[in-house]
């Protein structure tokens, strides 16, 4: 073999595990929202399944990077920002619309899965639900949506109750229509709606003891603050003996009365599906959206029932998804 040969055969043999370590690169997701660590590992291996489905695992053939804001709004721009500079190859932003306009406001390029619980495309967030468009595509659970058929059940479920109270975050993007909406589904119900507001931890129980004063049941908007407080706004119900409706199961699995709402842990799952789906080439522009809102469920805590002395009507039990005793 000629020298030149040889050295040519030397340095493509050196390049090569240069080159098998470059092809074996693990790709990244970027896992973003205002959720909480303690609340998100409830959640998380349901996404984990997703992915696994599309054949990536954690640690293996895939790294995740969790930034969770716990409740703050104003830091999710910066957690944003943190996983653009790491450029991971594919972002979540699971978290209500907030999330998902923080996400698409900060870059155009990186795919990005959403979780919206509002309709993504009145919020400027895709074109259709059927084809995204651009770099985002992911579930949607229309949680704000469906608030006016809570009201019309807590009105099945208190009759006597003539008055409800609506708790709604003014520092959430789209709040104030959110009222109205509720306020027009009131009226249309022969309900007197009382809105109480709340937008930090101090507010939160002087916020439900007001309620308590002046409704005699209170409906919590849906909202991923007052997610992230679960425990305390189910505490704070419950020591005011007030009937409270919520948006996911998971108030009702702390103690909470009744719920009425898209399956969190399902949603979780189809995030991971199409985020394996995006790793493996798929284009979040042709992607249409998985829709949840054929899924609302209706669950009811019979314990919590029976202390607050309500006797549930064998209707609303039959329309039940779930009763926890």
């Amino acid at each position: 073999m000629r020298r030149r040969e040889l050295v040519a055969v030397l340095g493509a043999s050196a390049a090569w595990p240069l080159l098998v370590r470059a092809q074996a690169r693990r790709p990244v997701i970027g896992f973003f929202g205002p959720l909480s660590t303690t609340l998100a590992s409830a959640l998380l291996p349901a996404f984990h399944r997703g992915l696994a489905e599309q054949g990536y695992v954690e640690g293996r053939s895939v790294s995740v990077e969790y930034l969770w804001s716990d409740g703050s709004y104003e830091r999710l721009p910066s957690l944003m920002a943190e996983l653009v500079r790491r450029k991971v190859d594919v972002i979540i932003a699971a978290g209500g619309g907030i999330a998902a306009l923080t996400a698409k406001n900060a870059q155009t390029t990186i795919p990005i899965i959403i979780l919206a619980g509002d309709d993504p495309v009145r919020l400027g967030l895709v074109s259709s639900i059927n084809r995204p468009g651009a770099n985002i595509t992911g579930v949607v659970q229309l949680v704000v949506a469906s608030e006016g058929k809570r009201l019309e059940l807590m009105r099945e479920l208190v009759p006597e109750a003539k008055v409800i109270a609506f708790l709604t975050n003014p520092a959430r993007p789209n709040a104030e229509p959110q009222v109205v909406a509720m306020q027009t589904t009131a009226a249309a119900l022969g309900v007197t709606l009382t809105v109480v507001r709340a937008d930090h931890d101090d507010d939160l129980p002087r916020a439900v003891a007001a309620a308590r004063a002046s409704a005699g049941a209170l409906i919590i908007g849906a909202d991923p603050y007052f997610f992230v407080r679960k425990e305390q706004i189910v505490a704070l119900a419950e020591t005011h003996a007030l009937p409270t409706m919520y948006f996911f199961r998971e108030f009702v699995a702390a103690g909470g009365l009744v719920s009425y709402g898209s399956n969190l842990v399902n949603a979780y799952h189809q995030v991971g599906v199409y985020a394996g789906k995006v790793l493996k080439g798929g284009d979040p522009a042709e992607m249409p959206m998985v829709q949840q809102s054929d899924k609302l469920e209706l669950v009811l805590n019979a314990n919590t029932a029976k202390n607050l002395g309500l006797t549930v009507p064998p209707t609303f039990l039959a329309r039940a998804d779930e009763v926890l005793e």
